[in-house]
């Protein structure tokens, strides 16, 4: 890939980011930690690599506008429409939408080359540790969801599926999950040294927002007040 064709994917790439928490530093941590991850590896297309990298979040517009959207899917289809009008070969552009495609964490639709595995690794240790909790509780602020909820007792819903949305119902269904998740050693080796970072701040947080026998304490004030 030359320097001409890199800043055109580039600069496309720049016009879709509006996300925060997937902004174009995420676009680039994800691909220098893809380098790094493909050093290890023989016959690896660095210009697949680096065109899925740069592209692999473009479609998340789409899906905040509608949640029903996959941002994988529309991404790699926008990547795939791209590239072909750069001048790509159809099979080197459908490469590329392919490890778009697979990029998300979904355990239907696992990556299977060694591009795709690769930007699919590097993808999942932006998640994990201290960038992986502040990027998580700066999307669920832009979506509009809590730290936490309670049920009917009190009691901090954990990892319920049916409970409301929210960073700690996050935490149990992706964050904690993700660690097991990894294709690539030397991803596994990296996320396996920040896995104490996120599980100290889970259980903190749950710590200083647990109140045991809230109902006790609320209603031996309520005595007081109704005179009871």
């Amino acid at each position: 890939m030359d320097s001409q064709e890199y800043l055109k994917i580039e600069d496309f790439m720049k016009k879709q980011m509006n996300d925060a928490a997937h902004d174009v530093q995420h676009i680039y941590r994800v691909l220098y930690q893809s380098l790094s991850i493909a050093k290890s590896y023989d016959h690896i297309d660095y210009d697949v690599l680096i065109a899925a990298c740069l592209l692999h979040d473009i479609g998340r517009d789409l899906q905040f506008n509608n949640p029903q959207l996959c941002h994988a899917q529309e991404g790699g289809n926008m990547a795939y429409f791209f590239l072909q009008n750069l001048g790509w070969t159809k099979e080197r552009a459908i490469h590329v939408k392919n490890c778009v495609a697979t990029h998300r964490y979904r355990k239907s639709n696992p990556p299977e080359t060694m591009e795709a595995k690769i930007l699919f690794d590097s993808d999942k240790l932006d998640i994990t540790g201290s960038l992986g909790l502040a990027r998580t509780l700066i999307y669920k602020g832009q979506v509009n969801e809590p730290l936490y909820t309670m049920d009917h007792n009190n009691k901090v819903h954990l990892g319920s599926e049916n409970a409301p949305e929210s960073f700690i119902k996050e935490y149990h269904f992706k964050l904690k999950n993700v660690y097991d998740g990894f294709y690539t050693p030397e991803a596994k080796r990296i996320a396996e040294t920040r896995k104490k970072i996120t599980t100290f701040f889970y259980d903190e947080l749950l710590k200083e927002i647990s109140i045991e026998d809230l109902d006790v304490l609320l209603n031996r004030h309520c005595d007081v007040l109704t005179g009871d």
